[in-house]
């Protein structure tokens, strides 16, 4: 009889263990927030496969604030963060490790997900290399600049009000685009020059040599429509995780025949690749 209820208890504690939850961490771009993937309908898409939102993390100058969204059970639970998207990369990823702290603290033990559009993918990547794995299992990004973007290059020519006529091209810029803008990409360019092509003594020159933990990577890229041809943002060779050196050959790509904004169909991919591969076979 005791060995019987022995058995009975380890077959409960390996079925508990089995069944722990796989966090999904969703990181938005350079001005996103975490409502990003529910404007844009990813989160819609998730939720129809049984993923649920439980919790949306932020930063203070006291430190994460975390704001409990369900407090229903579930065994695909989703987080979203906000990051000081216009601050340099290093600091997003400093705020990006301490969130992800908080969610293993939340969840101990149960392996994470991480999933960034645009320059969060970037964000997401300087967080594994400088502060290890934290939990995280997969990263996946999807329209990330891992080489960079002329869009950086223009922004930061457009607003530099430096030389002998620099207050004359200001004010021309800024009637161009409005005060808003101008400002907005300004107080952005510690971040503009973190997403330069890479070149010696740059970011992204740096982190692509860098070690980066043996996990899982997936690059999803955006090779543009029938009404817009290529990512009018990011070059889809830049969106290439494989043409790292530090990750060659490591990385899964995907490409879809969509812009760089964030779409429903991201959910349908983020879901499908996410799946186990018992449930693959299934399917």
């Amino acid at each position: 009889m005791k060995k019987w209820l022995m058995l009975s208890t380890l077959l409960v504690l390996l079925a508990t263990r089995v069944a722990a939850a796989d966090v999904l961490v969703l990181v938005h771009g350079y001005l996103g927030t975490a409502q990003s993937w529910a404007e844009a309908g990813t989160l819609a898409r998730l939720t129809q496969r049984g993923y649920r939102l439980v919790g949306i993390l932020g930063y203070s100058a006291q430190g994460v604030v975390y704001q409990a969204v369900s407090t229903a059970k579930t065994d695909k639970p989703v987080y979203a963060v906000n990051l000081p998207s216009q601050a340099p990369i290093v600091i997003q990823a400093d705020w990006l490790a301490a969130q992800l702290r908080e969610i293993r603290r939340l969840r101990p033990d149960e392996p994470i997900n991480l999933v960034a559009h645009s320059a969060g993918g970037v964000v997401a990547r300087m967080t594994l290399v400088r502060h290890g794995v934290l939990g995280v299992k997969h990263l996946i990004t999807i329209a990330t600049p891992h080489f960079g973007t002329g869009r950086a290059v223009q922004a930061l020519q457009a607003t530099d009000s430096g030389g002998m006529f620099g207050f004359v091209k200001s004010w021309l810029v800024r009637r161009a685009t409005g005060d808003a803008l101008y400002a907005t990409v300004r107080q952005s360019r510690g971040v503009l020059f973190d997403l330069l092509p890479p070149a010696p003594g740059n970011l992204l020159f740096w982190l692509n040599q860098q070690p980066h933990p043996k996990i899982a990577y997936t690059s999803i890229m955006r090779i543009g429509n029938f009404y817009m041809p290529g990512d009018q943002v990011v070059p889809s060779l830049s969106q290439d995780l494989n043409r790292a050196p530090a990750l060659a050959g490591r990385v899964k790509t995907y490409s879809m025949a969509e812009g760089h904004l964030l779409t429903p169909q991201d959910g349908d991919l983020i879901g499908n690749l996410l799946l186990s591969p018992a449930k693959k076979k299934s399917q």
